[in-house]
């Protein structure tokens, strides 16, 4: 049944279907939801393992290019030591300088260097899936408030209008009491029926000021109890959801942040397995370097001083070479390391299973919370449309003073509670087409 057929007074409070253009102090659902990626500590501080991560990679790169370093020194020297120029001990005092560059570049070492670099650049993807997982948890978080507060803000409307409908009746009633139309039961009767209406109003009120203060807390604001929400579309609100588990998961396994990240860490130790492994094998360096110096003391044959840049040119020497270094025994730290590599990829394994088992399960669960919230729903869409008719009935029996005032709030009363159960399930429909959105990465507003 569509909703039109529903009572007057619930098509009024479910105008949550139509973009209201309020003033004011009103947050949008896509600005809650930007304030609340903005302000939230745990997001930032999954950015900032981001940014470590990425400093990492960019560490891992450069372990793979050749290391260059330099160095200058200049000396005085007095007292016996060692000539730089002539190689031979003096007891005088002199000034020298020397000069070095070199280099030093890994030719093998087990393909350890590149495994690692694998293994940075894997992290460095795990660090972002996780940040935006982070945010996908905190913006279902923010929209399901957000859909708690119009779902609170249409059940407090409800019930001042039916505490200002009891308030007519009872106004009605007293007038008739004093023409002694009614006996005077069915005054007091509706009188306890608008204190039972106030005391759901201040319960409704109050539930919509915890929703409000909950939504404040996930943006990290300060509570406002002006705050209002902007309400959302038509069509946001679609009753024929196509989507099957299946589907969900598949889609979720390629669209979902938390489904990617542990994935990603499962590779990452797969590759730093393997780099703790190259730690078992010999490596092998290539190393060369230049150099040259300068002393105060150097002569030529004639015993004539030779110049400083002269001896910086004639002392210039370049060096190549390479060393091999083999693992014997190392107080078995690296067999050692290669077990708790190991482990830690048994775990990721574990926890990559654990999610993707977890996420299936969540799906079926909430898709059939989907098909119960939308029976429900459809049952209630039904009752409200009997309830209606009999309240009317009983409404006009009530007035023509052909019935009591019993018959008339039994009535009253089960139209009431029709109407606030066809608001709750309408929201928990919504609510669970949301979490499947959110699971299918879709955009939710």
């Amino acid at each position: 049944m569509k909703c039109s057929k529903v009572l007057t007074v619930a098509l009024a409070l479910f105008s949550v279907f139509s973009v209201s253009a309020q003033s004011g102090n009103t947050l949008s659902l896509r600005r809650a939801v930007e304030i609340g990626l903005s302000r939230n500590i745990d997001v930032n501080l999954r950015n900032l393992n981001v940014e470590r991560a990425g400093v990492n990679l960019s560490q891992a790169k450069g372990n793979m290019i050749p290391s260059v370093g330099g160095s200058i020194s200049h000396n005085l020297n007095s007292g016996r030591s060692i000539d730089v120029f002539t190689n031979s001990y003096v007891n005088q005092e002199y000034t020298s300088a020397v000069y070095n560059l070199s280099s030093d570049v890994t030719i093998f070492n087990g393909f350890r260097l590149w495994n690692l670099l694998r293994t940075s650049q894997l992290d460095y993807e795990a660090s972002k899936m996780e940040w935006q997982a982070q945010k996908d948890q905190l913006t279902l978080d923010i929209v399901l408030a957000y859909l708690q507060i119009l779902n609170d803000q249409d059940q407090y409307e409800l019930a001042k209008v039916q505490t200002e409908q009891t308030q007519k009746q009872v106004d009605r009633l007293i007038i008739m009491h004093e023409q002694g139309a009614i006996t005077p039961s069915d005054l007091t009767d509706l009188q306890g029926q608008l204190a039972q209406n106030k005391v759901n109003e201040i319960n409704a009120k109050n539930a919509l000021v915890t929703s409000r203060l909950a939504l404040a807390q996930l943006l990290n604001i300060p509570y406002d109890s002006t705050l209002q929400v902007e309400r959302l579309a038509l069509d946001q609100f679609d009753m024929n959801y196509n989507a099957h588990p299946d589907s969900i998961y598949a889609v979720a396994m390629q669209q979902l942040a938390m489904a990617k990240a542990p994935t990603l860490r499962k590779e990452a130790n797969e590759k730093f397995l393997k780099a703790t492994r190259g730690n078992l094998l010999p490596s092998v360096s290539l190393g060369a370097g230049i150099g040259t110096n300068f002393s105060s003391t150097g002569r030529d044959a004639n015993n004539n001083k030779i110049g400083y840049y002269d001896q910086l040119r004639n002392n210039y020497n370049t060096g190549v070479g390479f060393s091999v270094l083999i693992p014997i025994l190392s107080n078995f730290q690296r067999k050692n390391s290669v077990r708790n590599a190991k482990i830690d990829l048994q775990q990721s394994e574990l926890q990559e299973r654990s999610t993707h088992i977890q996420l299936r399960q969540i799906i079926e669960r909430d898709y059939v919370n989907l098909l119960t919230a939308k029976e429900r729903y459809e049952a209630l869409v039904e009752q409200v449309n009997a309830l209606q008719q009999s309240f009317a009935a009983a409404e006009a029996r009530f007035n023509a003073g052909v019935t009591n005032s019993i018959d008339y709030l039994t009535a009253r009363n089960n139209l009431d509670r029709a109407n606030i159960n066809l608001i709750l399930a309408r929201y928990n429909y919504l609510i669970r087409t949301k979490i499947l959105d959110f699971y299918q990465g879709r955009q939710m507003f």
